[in-house]
């Protein structure tokens, strides 16, 4: 059986599978129309394909049904990322605050991976956490909690404290007084020992800026630049978007200096940086190689040979992403 939805700029096509899945086909009626993946194969039902449409639109279905159900999307590298760190037993029967969870995506992957750990999503959009909570549905998870944050600057009241707080592709959305105001939140929720990950965060400084243009060198270009600069040549973005807008997609992303100058320093912890755990990894470069999927295998092989010899030259890591793990490190008296 097949069904066809119509969107405005788009025609939406659902097959249902012999294997009870259903087939999701993206076809845009103009060239102009960004569609960021055209088809996924999924056992979500019709009610939550439809829920996520009228959420996030035609251009991103897909692309938000795969971040939950294509492993190799969001999962595996998130699960590379943390377990690259702490071996696995470490988080049983622990808490695990994912922030700025979205639809709730990365939040069923570490619900997957670590049945035994309670997990709390924490998200500020009403609608996407209406998916959220319909995914935890229909996994039957029930070591999922989901929460709305009651603003952009505060977190849930008497949300206790956490072995792990991770940010999987969300600092970058934080607009700038935001990240001065939600990580020493984060931070302090954190029990002794604990670990902050920021995963999948664009480098600030990175020759391509990626995650919301897909333009080269505007990195380096002024605000107002790179909005006229976006604006012009960028397929994803409108001709009528705001700074303040693309801020919110994205498209400044961050460095290390800026994260660790966020935390707030005392006399009673610091941050400390970790370095990967795993013995067939050296530093963060090659848990970049190990946690990316095999799309593109040959260039990502080209660029790790690039990023080891610019650390090796300038003793800086070059990456496309920020991925850091940090751990909140209790000082004696």
């Amino acid at each position: 059986m097949t069904m066809i939805w119509n969107d405005t700029n788009t025609e939406i096509k659902v097959d249902v599978l012999p294997n009870g899945k259903n087939r999701v086909s993206i076809n845009p009626l103009s060239p102009a129309v960004f569609i960021s993946r055209q088809c996924i194969e999924t056992s979500y039902s019709l009610d939550l394909i439809k829920l996520i449409l009228s959420v996030k639109g035609a251009s991103y279905l897909c692309d938000e049904i795969a971040r939950d159900e294509d492993l190799e999307y969001v999962g595996e590298p998130l699960k590379k990322l943390v377990l690259g760190y702490v071996d696995q037993q470490s988080i049983v029967n622990h808490t695990i605050l994912d922030f700025g969870c979205g639809c709730g995506s990365s939040t069923m992957n570490l619900a997957k991976f670590f049945p035994q750990t309670q997990i709390i999503g924490i998200e500020l959009c009403q609608e996407f956490l209406k998916i959220a909570e319909a995914r935890r549905m229909h996994y039957g998870f029930n070591n999922v909690t989901f929460l709305l944050s009651p603003n952009a600057s505060e977190l849930p009241q008497k949300l206790g404290n956490f072995n792990f707080v991770i940010l999987n592709a969300v600092y970058e959305h934080l607009l700038p007084n935001e990240r001065k105001t939600i990580i020493p939140q984060l931070w302090s929720l954190l029990k002794p020992g604990g670990i902050l990950f920021i995963n999948e965060t664009p480098y600030r400084y990175f020759p391509i800026e990626l995650h919301t243009t897909g333009l080269p060198f505007i990195n380096y270009f002024s605000d107002k630049m790179t909005l006229i600069f976006a604006r012009i040549f960028s397929k994803r973005v409108g001709k009528g978007d705001s700074w303040e807008l693309l801020l919110r997609q994205g498209i400044r992303g961050t460095t290390e200096k800026e994260i660790i100058n966020n935390i707030p320093q005392n006399n009673q912890d610091i941050p400390v940086i970790l370095q990967p755990q795993k013995s067939e990894m050296n530093d963060r470069i090659d848990l970049w190689y190990a946690s990316s999927s095999e799309k593109w295998r040959i260039v990502k092989t080209m660029a790790k040979f690039i990023f080891k010899s610019v650390k090796l030259v300038f003793g800086a890591t070059l990456l496309p992403s920020v991925n850091l793990a940090i751990k909140k490190v209790v000082v004696k008296a």
